[in-house]
């Protein structure tokens, strides 16, 4: 297993919930940089693949509720960590989605063969989602944006407190909690587990210069993105529920949009948050 430096594989630090998740998967990896790439697939290898893609600062565990689930619907789900995140080396070349979408291009065949196949992104991943549609068309059947950023919608980011200026661990918990609460979920659905998470997750987040998630990047990717996109929204994303009306102009600059579908009620990581709503709104769009 590829650690990151100065740091042990994500594993040794996983709470037991994520443990028994990652027990039902097989890990492979290809080469990436001056490392690998680690991927963790769950479902039958003759199913057709899924490629979820988790978002900044997270791991494959940002789909910790949803791998088994959409396994057991027929599926090969498939989820890196993305290049610079959790147990996969740095991309060549970059320190944001422009670097991390071709490393995640380039080894897609590799790991789901040469058919182009469903990729879903939430968040980050859903900036390189876009990226790798419009770049390598024919790795790419469709894409399913969730929750994702670079559309133009936001010139600064939310205010979260450091992590890291926290003398104890308990302080470090705490700080983890209140910026997950900003963030990534409504107050009340912030868990241990959630906290667990992002305390494993965001030091190893080695992609700290990003900067394309507040830029327009992605509406400016949309027009040349030949194949479906689809996106799942959630009404009390803490990043968009002031401008709803202008994310659905904006992903309308994708000459295939499908569907865009707002979830009632649901914060950013709203695939964590209900689960049960992610999953009927993700497979009646991939139906």
């Amino acid at each position: 297993m590829t650690a990151t430096p100065q740091l042990p594989p994500l594993q040794t630090e996983l709470p037991h919930a994520a443990l028994r998740v990652l027990s039902r998967a097989r890990t492979l990896t290809t080469p990436c940089g001056d490392g690998d790439i680690v991927w963790h697939t769950w479902g039958d290898d003759a199913h057709e693949p899924l490629v979820l893609l988790h978002g900044g600062s997270g791991s494959w565990t940002h789909w910790i509720r949803n791998v088994d689930a959409l396994a057991e619907s027929g599926r090969r789900v498939v989820v890196p960590d993305l290049p610079g995140f959790g147990d996969s080396a740095r991309p060549p070349g970059g320190q944001d989605a422009d670097a991390v979408a071709p490393a995640i291009a380039a080894a897609l065949p590799a790991v789901v063969g040469a058919a182009p196949v469903d990729v879903v992104g939430f968040s980050f991943g859903g900036l390189c989602a876009g990226l790798i549609a419009a770049s390598d068309p024919q790795h790419v059947r469709r894409i399913v944006l969730v929750g994702a950023p670079g559309l133009g919608l936001r010139d600064r980011r939310l205010s979260l407190t450091s992590w890291r200026d926290q003398p104890t661990e308990e302080g470090k918990l705490a700080a983890h909690r209140s910026n997950l609460a900003t963030l990534m979920l409504k107050p009340e659905t912030v868990d241990d587990l959630a906290v667990a998470l992002q305390s494993v997750n965001v030091p190893r987040d080695r992609m700290q210069r990003r900067r394309l998630a507040l830029s327009d990047i992605l509406a400016q990717t949309l027009p040349k993105i030949t194949c479906r996109v689809d996106a799942i929204y959630g009404e009390q994303d803490a990043l968009y529920r002031d401008t709803l009306p202008a994310l659905r102009q904006k992903l309308s600059l994708a000459p295939t949009l499908g569907e865009l579908i707002v979830l009632p009620g649901a914060a950013h990581w709203l695939q964590y948050e209900d689960p049960q709503a992610f999953h009927r709104t993700l497979l009646g769009i991939l139906a």
